[in-house]
């Protein structure tokens, strides 16, 4: 499980001077946003990391466990 800190720091960063601010996987140039439109497309993981091979699989499965974890966590604590 990677906590929120360590989220920010291996998986995904935003920094101003890079794609203006745009959050990013962490050490490239991948908006995190690409990651959803190809899962929204059809495409499998595999084939996401293939077009963005500066990507790390472990990258993009923190990222998924990250949005699941927020979104039971916010189903948990609606009324």
């Amino acid at each position: 499980m990677i906590d929120s800190k360590s989220m920010q720091d291996d998986v995904v960063k935003s920094d101003k001077e890079i794609l203006g601010g745009t959050p990013c996987f962490a050490g490239t140039r991948v908006p995190v946003k690409s990651l959803f439109d190809y899962i929204e497309g059809g495409y499998t993981i595999d084939y996401f990391l293939s077009q963005f091979p500066s990507v790390k699989r472990e990258q993009v499965l923190a990222l998924l466990e990250s949005a699941l974890r927020k979104t039971e966590a916010e189903v948990i604590t609606s009324p």
